[in-house]
């Protein structure tokens, strides 16, 4: 079954809506204007039910088929916020909320999620209901977590999830994915470092609160080199690094570092944040300074369920005759909370020869559309045939 033809007819339509969420980014968990531009298409299309305010400012809408026979519900998700970047693509439907883009394709997951909706409300040509799922904040603050939190899973009865991301330098339209631990837990650290602060030019007098942090940041690449087996994946990147003096000729009293760890497997999480407390407390005591470790354990590892991830591949197959295996991603996707609770996959469709995610030039390829709906729509039909 290729492309469905519904969705070559829907393209100029979806492309429209895209483009419009992409011209109004909105950040985090303000979804406000595109989460009410989701409820309404849904309501316009013929939902059953559709609920606002869910994780905050998450929307669900129901579609029921034909017939329910079996009482089956399928989740399908697709993030809508936008990044914390300045837009540099030049097009004509660029952002207009300075500051802020969509650097991830976000925009092009909602309105192919949007287009499946419109398809499913016309033909209802399955036996179940489908829950089309709306989330904020997936970039960094927890959305995933929060629909989950607010009982979504439970209130819809959702039995199973599917979710897709859009994957530049991927041929246009072709599809990847793997079972198992496929994105990384996203761990995050602050560690301040404090001294005896002083004059630059007596040093004998201070306890070098730089050095001690440099000494710190050199140590911790021993957890990845030393400590974890190495045919492991483990990424410890200090990414910040700030004093409390912004003075040439002072030896500052405290100095702070953030950073984060990626893992794909417990074990090696546990490991790090041990390992990074007792790395940083040693090396302070050492040099007579004192460390404050804050280890956060964010998104998860995002892991597919053999059974579903085997499914959506024999349905990407079907749409555009091949589905390859997709690398193992170090970056995060809270898409992993859903899966945490329920068994599903998570599929990347091919974006082109285009600027990479989170980069000002990105843009998503809008020619990618009727094959993200296609596989969408297909996902139900074959998961829950019509009686």
């Amino acid at each position: 079954m290729p492309v469905k033809n519904r969705f070559a007819e829907l393209h100029s339509d979806i492309t429209e809506w895209r483009r419009d969420i992409h011209a109004h980014p909105e950040v985090l968990f303000d979804t406000h204007r595109t989460s009410a531009l989701v409820a309404d298409k849904l309501r316009a299309f013929g939902c059953d039910e559709v609920v606002e305010g869910i994780g905050r400012t998450g929307v669900v809408g129901v579609i029921k088929g034909k017939t329910d026979t079996k009482g089956r519900v399928l989740g399908l998700r697709a993030d809508m916020d936008a990044l914390p970047i300045t837009e540099q693509t030049g097009v004509e439907y660029a952002s207009t909320n300075p500051g802020a883009m969509h650097a991830c394709g976000h925009d092009g997951h909602t309105a192919m999620l949007l287009g499946a909706a419109q398809y499913l409300a016309e033909t209802r040509n399955f036996d179940g209901s489908v829950a089309v799922i709306f989330q904020p904040a997936e970039e960094g603050g927890g959305g995933g977590r929060e629909m989950c939190n607010d009982g979504m899973m439970e209130r819809f009865g959702i039995q199973e999830v599917y979710g897709m991301h859009n994957w530049p330098g991927q041929p246009l339209g072709s599809f990847a994915i793997r079972p198992g631990p496929f994105f990384a837990a996203t761990d995050l650290f602050d560690i301040t470092i404090e001294g005896k602060g002083g004059h630059a030019a007596k040093p004998h007098e201070t306890i070098d609160s730089t050095l001690v942090a440099a000494h710190v940041v050199t140590a911790l690449q021993s957890i990845t080199s030393r400590n974890a087996d190495p045919v492991s994946q483990l990424v410890v990147s200090v990414t910040s690094i700030e004093s409390s003096s912004k003075a040439y000729n002072v030896i500052p009293q405290r100095v702070m570092l953030k950073g984060t760890v990626r893992t794909l497997a417990n074990e090696n999480r546990d490991l790090a944040e041990e390992r990074i407390a007792k790395i940083c407390n040693g090396v302070a005591e050492a040099m007579g300074a004192t460390a404050t470790v804050n280890y956060v354990r964010n998104y998860p590892v995002m892991v597919n369920s053999d059974e579903q991830t085997e499914f959506a591949a024999d349905v990407a197959r079907a749409v555009s005759g091949d589905c390859a295996e997709a690398p193992l991603v170090m970056g995060g996707e809270d898409f992993a909370f859903m899966l945490e609770e329920r068994p599903g996959a998570y599929i990347l469709v091919g974006n082109g020869d285009t600027a990479s995610v989170h980069h000002p030039e990105y843009n998503f390829n809008d020619e990618a559309i009727p094959a993200g709906c296609s596989w969408w729509a297909e996902i139900v039909e074959r998961r829950m045939p019509a009686a």
